[in-house]
């Protein structure tokens, strides 16, 4: 048997700069990872196949996903399982993670990973940097985030990417310099088709910064120190115990 995690992504910025052709848009982005997420293991099988569990299993529609697109894409068969810890449609890369994450138990390549997603290659590698094009074209950056408490807030709404993204006003807004400085320009959109959002930065405004990440519903507060964090999520968790809080940290 053999077991990967599939780490929580964060957007720490998100311009997107416009719309393309193709439908797609062409983004500039932070990319970051926590040290929690899904958990995707594999035991020795003479055919292919997937048992989703977990707490967020019931929000994964149908049997095929991208974990199975990417075994079949390896030629592999195994037995797989998917543990899924993280909501499902929620801004943390979700089924590109789960797909990355086989294809590092099975030796897969960033190569294989851009035919699976715009998300997957910078899940792939798990690591900070800077996404451009659609997000698959990566260049690490340093950041000295590794250890960084962060804290993950979702009201347990599933929120559709390509809705938030047809949502958005067609404005550019400008390039992504300090991603600090920076903004997610999706969030307005988001926050339109689910406005608790608005609510969560609420709750996370005694973070030393708090954003949305990706397409939403997720937001996250990154904490100088653990016992802030902690302290953090005992209140939201106390005052709104139908979201779902989660503690961790970057990688």
């Amino acid at each position: 048997m053999i077991r990967e995690t599939a780490y929580a992504k964060l957007n720490l910025a998100l311009h997107v700069r416009e719309r393309l052709s193709d439908g797609y848009h062409r983004i500039e982005t932070i990319f970051a990872f926590c040290e929690d997420g899904d958990l995707v293991t594999a035991r020795e099988s003479d055919a292919l196949s997937l048992e989703m569990t977990g707490p967020f299993a019931g929000g994964l529609i149908g049997a095929d996903n991208l974990v199975l697109k990417a075994a079949r894409a390896l030629g592999i068969k195994a037995a797989l399982s998917l543990d899924k810890r993280l909501p499902v449609a929620a801004g943390l890369g979700g089924g590109s993670a789960d797909a990355a994450a086989l294809l590092r138990m099975f030796g897969g390549t960033a190569a294989l990973a851009a035919t699976l997603g715009a998300d997957v290659p910078a899940c792939f590698f798990s690591t900070i940097a800077r996404g451009d094009g659609r997000g698959d074209v990566l260049e690490a950056i340093e950041e000295e985030l590794a250890g960084q408490p962060v804290l993950l807030v979702n009201p347990c709404r599933p929120l559709s990417t390509a809705a938030v993204f047809a949502g958005w006003d067609g404005e550019d807004r400008g390039p992504l310099g300090d991603w600090r400085d920076g903004r997610n320009d999706l969030e307005a959109p988001a926050i339109a088709l689910v406005p608790e959002i608005s609510l969560l930065l609420d709750a996370l405004s005694g973070a030393a910064f708090a954003r949305m990440s990706g397409s939403g519903a997720t937001c996250f507060g990154l904490f100088d120190s653990e016992a802030d964090r902690d302290r953090a999520a005992l209140e939201i968790a106390a005052a709104h115990p139908d979201w779902w809080v989660c503690q961790t940290r970057l990688r």
